[in-house]
């Protein structure tokens, strides 16, 4: 191929070129603070709000629940955290599930250093989290139930809407991380009865650096970052205009393109997989097999490093991933995999190719030629590699 085949899209996303455009307006000329009362600075406030409704409408919010932070994993953080400590009075245990992002993992942990009371729960073979397992731990002092719609390395979606009925029955306040889904899958918080949800703008096509949290109005969570009154007194800090205004842009492409987005690259995604099964044997699909997000493959090749194939089809011209971005460099294997009962070996062996905008059925005939010669000539020289055990 004449160019890199990028399929690596649930790590990052490349801005789109009208995004860019958007956010230059508020880089050069409309530069101005939107907490300053002249003109200028009433210009980029202007802006922020319509940012707020765009990304309101994207998710079936309300503008005024939409408020703006650096990411995803400030708009995790927060929703665990700053529920936890606003509801001390009613409890302190938290439930969330085996796969989730770090990002509300590591603040769940945090918090159980702190006296509080955690639940994890275990997932099926393809990823699943079981509704009814979030019913049986349910207890009168739960503050939180976090589970995420779509899984960020396995592409597995849970069945949220049942999850969020389970917990708005429960009068517990119900998190989720959409911050793979949004953009790429249906989202409408009604529908979901979430009652906080975590969006990145790096996800969709925007910039770096900036994301969203929802917060349905009532509900008890305090702030984490305190300063100035912005973002009506819940998140301080000067706001990135530029990036908020990238977001939006983002935000309103991704939802008039969804359904179209959606098709082509489920489409792309079953022909890699089909070429992979049908040229390399032994491998394994992980996650679940059609609730699952369209442009996600994660695969295992059995007797093969990751991290080998990586790096060779990276010479070949293709990026893809063998575990979560924020984790690559691990020594350690997938919590996400290890969670489907996969061995340590078999996490070792997986890739990830996510798909976007800029892929077609040509790079995925080609990356299904490249793998076939990658995993033959790593077997090849592979001590542990048995033919029929995948």
């Amino acid at each position: 191929m004449d160019r890199t085949i990028y399929l690596d899209h649930a790590a990052t996303t490349p801005v789109r070129p009208e995004v860019r455009s958007e956010m230059m307006i508020y880089m050069s000329d409309l530069f101005g603070n939107a907490s300053s009362l002249y003109g200028l600075g009433q210009t980029s406030k202007k802006a922020i709000d319509a940012a707020r409704e765009q990304v309101a409408g994207l998710i079936g919010a309300k503008p005024e629940e939409i408020y703006f932070t650096s990411g995803g994993s400030e708009s995790d953080n927060w929703a665990v955290k700053g529920v936890f400590f606003a509801q001390q009075k009613k409890g302190r245990h938290v439930i969330t599930s085996a796969i989730e992002h770090h990002a509300v993992l590591e603040s769940c942990k945090q918090l159980e250093k702190m006296g509080g009371e955690l639940t994890v729960l275990p997932v099926d073979s393809a990823g699943m989290v079981d509704p009814d397992d979030v019913k049986k731990a349910i207890r009168p002092n739960t503050v939180l139930i976090s589970v995420m719609h779509a899984n960020n390395e396995i592409g597995t979606v849970q069945p949220i809407a049942e999850i969020g009925k389970i917990a708005k029955e429960a009068e517990v306040t119900f998190h989720v991380d959409t911050v793979q889904s949004v953009g790429h899958y249906p989202v409408d918080v009604q529908a979901m009865n979430c009652d906080l949800l975590a969006i990145s703008a790096h996800k969709l096509y925007g910039p770096k650096g900036v994301g969203a949290a929802y917060i349905r109005k009532g509900t008890k969570i305090r702030p984490m970052i305190l300063g100035g009154g912005q973002e009506r007194k819940r998140r301080a800090g000067t706001e990135n205009v530029a990036g908020i205004a990238g977001l939006a842009k983002a935000a309103e492409l991704a939802g008039a393109e969804l359904d179209e987005s959606m098709e082509r690259e489920s489409a792309l995604r079953d022909k890699l997989r089909e070429a992979i099964e049908e040229n390399i044997p032994d491998v394994r699909l992980n996650g679940h097999p059609t609730q699952r997000l369209a442009n996600n493959l994660n695969m295992s090749f059995a007797g093969v490093e990751g991290e080998a194939i990586l790096l060779r089809l990276d010479r070949e011209g293709v990026c893809a991933s063998t575990g979560s971005a924020c984790t690559t460099g691990s020594l350690e294997p997938s919590h996400v995999l290890m969670a489907l009962g996969l061995s340590h070996e078999q996490t070792h062996g997986s890739i990830r190719f996510t798909m976007g905008n800029s892929n077609n059925a040509a790079h995925m005939d080609y990356v299904a030629k490249v793998m076939a010669k990658i995993v033959g000539q790593l077997r090849d020289m592979s001590p542990t590699y048995e033919p029929g055990k995948s």
